[in-house]
């Protein structure tokens, strides 16, 4: 009977050591798998400081603007915190990154314009990039708006709706770090909706009216965004720098693929 409970003991004494064993062996698969699944690649790089220290923006727009040009990116130097507006004058492109670079700017925006309206926009993260550039249409600014007031420098509540796709989160990622992280109690909310790839622009503050009920307002400007290309590099390097994304609306099935979301 004794010599039967000892063996009985060997055999549960073994058995547990192979189960420890292959349990052992799991975790480490496991902890393998979840740190090639987070595996940081050049997106992580680029932000890697996003969300720890305020965004530091400079806005200006292409040479010889047009009044409603100026007029458009007073307005946008508002919709950015922190941001701040540069005369072009006749500065070449790299010597405005290079003196971005030097005052620690981490973004550079130029706006750009055909025949009096605003139909670009492009967006150059620094030190290293990516620069993205986007079509404007359908521009309302808040000069055409009569008495609407002035507009809230808060720091915006942002909300980004329908950007699924990896590029959709590409988008996101290039948009939401040009805004610093807002406070709990800001009234001031900024929506980046995407519809077919077409990306809608609002601009709102709300008030409580009661216990139950708010009221929004838009305050502008509002304009709609369409990606056409992405670049790892910055503004002055986009002759060598490599091209992410880029849009072919000339191909077949051009019009029947959505790219931001799944």
């Amino acid at each position: 009977m004794l010599r039967r409970q000892a063996r009985l003991r060997r055999e549960y004494l073994y058995r547990k050591s192979i189960e420890d064993k292959e349990k052992t062996i799991q975790e480490r698969k496991q902890r393998l798998k979840r740190a090639l699944d987070a595996e940081q690649d050049h997106m992580d790089d680029e932000y890697r400081w996003a969300g720890v220290e305020d965004p530091k923006v400079m806005l200006t727009t292409s040479r010889d603007p047009s009044s409603r040009l100026k007029q458009f990116a007073k307005e946008m130097r508002l919709v950015f915190p922190n941001a701040q507006r540069l005369n072009r004058g006749h500065y070449e492109l790299e010597q405005l990154v290079e003196a971005c670079r030097a005052n620690d700017v981490t973004d550079f925006i130029i706006l750009t314009e055909h025949r009096g309206e605003p139909d670009g926009i492009i967006i150059s993260h620094l030190p290293h990039g990516p620069t993205a550039y986007f079509t404007l249409m359908n521009t309302v600014m808040r000069h055409d708006i009569p008495n609407i007031g002035t507009m809230s420098e808060q720091y915006p509540h942002l909300i980004f709706s329908n950007f699924s796709s990896k590029l959709g989160e590409r988008v996101k990622s290039i948009l939401k770090y040009l805004f610093p992280v807002p406070k709990e109690d800001s009234r001031r909310v900024m929506t980046f909706a995407n519809q077919e790839d077409f990306i809608s622009f609002r601009h709102h503050v709300y008030k409580k009216t009661d216990h139950k009920n708010i009221e929004l307002q838009e305050v502008g400007p509002r304009f709609e965004m369409r990606l056409y290309s992405i670049k790892l590099g910055t503004l002055d390097q986009v002759a060598a720098a490599d091209t992410e994304w880029q849009l072919r609306p000339y191909m077949n099935t051009a019009k029947k693929r959505k790219f931001l979301s799944d």
